[in-house]
């Protein structure tokens, strides 16, 4: 045989001989064991759970999303509860803050599709920050990081809410993480 004629039979050989096997159909793979990463330091004092809730706090102006690990995959009241409730101990040791106290006090939120209607309560005359743009982020990033979110949407009274974006101006239309991309940081 020719040295040409070899080099394909030769790939063929080394292809089918790589030691990997084949299925027949598709099979399932389980996700690797072990915590999620977290932008911050878990909270040593709260016990680990089986599930994931993200929620979006504030450090140096920045929303920083934080995992946590819960017993169960919370509701979307559960959620936005311990939004509003603002950090752990552990969280706060990190630096971080909420920006809801002053701007947003109460909310309450429902899901249709994709969509969350979180309906807000006029702020009260209180002491704590009252950057709305952060506020509403908080809200916003911490909704869509659900697989069952991609939009919010707020009312004040039963109408529609102009809240304001990343970019300074004002929307009553749904929001996605992309209003606040600018202000959102990893870390």
């Amino acid at each position: 045989m020719k040295p040409r004629r070899l080099v394909p039979l030769a790939l063929v050989v080394l292809l089918t001989a790589c030691g990997i096997p084949t299925d027949d159909t598709p099979r399932a793979v389980p996700a690797p064991r072990g915590p999620l990463s977290s932008a911050a330091p878990a909270d040593t004092t709260a016990p680990a759970g089986s599930a994931a809730e993200t929620l979006c706090l504030v450090r140096n102006n920045r929303i920083v999303p934080v995992v946590r690990r819960v017993d169960r995959a919370p509701s979307i009241a559960d959620q936005l509860r311990h939004l509003l409730a603002g950090p752990s101990g552990a969280e706060r040791d990190s630096d971080l803050t909420s920006a809801l106290p002053g701007a947003v006090n109460a909310a309450l939120a429902t899901v249709t599709g994709t969509q969350a209607v979180v309906a807000v309560d006029e702020p009260a005359e209180v002491g704590g920050r009252s950057d709305e743009v952060l506020a509403f982020g908080q809200i916003v990033c911490t909704l869509t990081s659900r697989e069952d979110v991609s939009t919010v949407a707020f009312l004040r009274d039963g109408r529609a809410l102009g809240v304001p974006r990343a970019d300074g101006s004002l929307s009553s239309m749904p929001l996605t993480r992309g209003d606040y991309a600018p202000l959102i940081s990893e870390r």
